[in-house]
């Protein structure tokens, strides 16, 4: 059943919404910004009504099929760790885009609200927020770059494993958030490493 259910939600995951759209658009997502096939490319080559619907259905993958699992009660535990990472990888290497995906920010923020019930999703948005506020001001206000949004996400990231561990979730989370935050730094490894090579 654990198997199943996680190629189920994989598939979901899998689902490239923003892109798809921008496809009906004739505008190809991929081809600007960090030529990431995700909600955020299509808000700035559509605009924010389109990129909000992008957010709402990749955010709906991750949320929709984890949620009914739980509710159903079929997968519980330990179990849930396969099922619940599969939404991300799926989004992050969709079959549809022949394994090249996008790097799953909004399906995450699906997942882990139907985990915690928005808890944990709500601790992360926090958290960006702080960090993005704490940026704009070293920076004099300047624009991030697509490298130093993926470096917020993914040090956030590291940060959200303080409240999970401070809110005493069982380790069966702890495994979802390490598996989640390994692809987060896998996908923005090149923007960190950038980082870390600047003096």
């Amino acid at each position: 059943m654990t198997l199943l259910l996680t190629v189920i939600c994989f598939l979901s995951g899998s689902l490239m919404f923003s892109y798809w759209i921008g496809f009906l658009l004739e505008i190809n997502i991929r081809a600007t910004g960090d030529g990431n096939p995700g909600a955020a490319n299509l808000w700035k080559e559509a605009g924010a009504g389109y990129g909000l619907l992008g957010i709402a259905l990749d955010f709906g993958k991750g949320y929709l099929p984890v949620f009914l699992i739980i509710q159903s009660g079929a997968v519980s535990g330990y179990g849930l760790v396969p099922v619940a990472l599969a939404p991300v990888f799926g989004h992050a290497f969709s079959p549809f885009l022949k394994g090249n995906g996008g790097k799953s920010l909004a399906v995450s923020f699906g997942v882990w609200s139907a985990l915690t019930k928005f808890r944990a999703s709500l601790t992360y948005a926090l958290i960006l927020a702080s960090l993005y506020v704490i940026t704009k001001i070293m920076k004099k206000g300047k624009k991030n770059t697509s490298n130093e949004d993926g470096i917020q996400t993914t040090v956030g990231f590291l940060l959200l494993a303080v409240y999970l561990f401070w809110k005493h979730y069982p380790g069966f989370i702890h495994w979802i958030w390490l598996g989640n935050f390994s692809l987060l730094f896998w996908k923005n490894k090149h923007a960190l490493a950038e980082k870390l090579k600047r003096p």
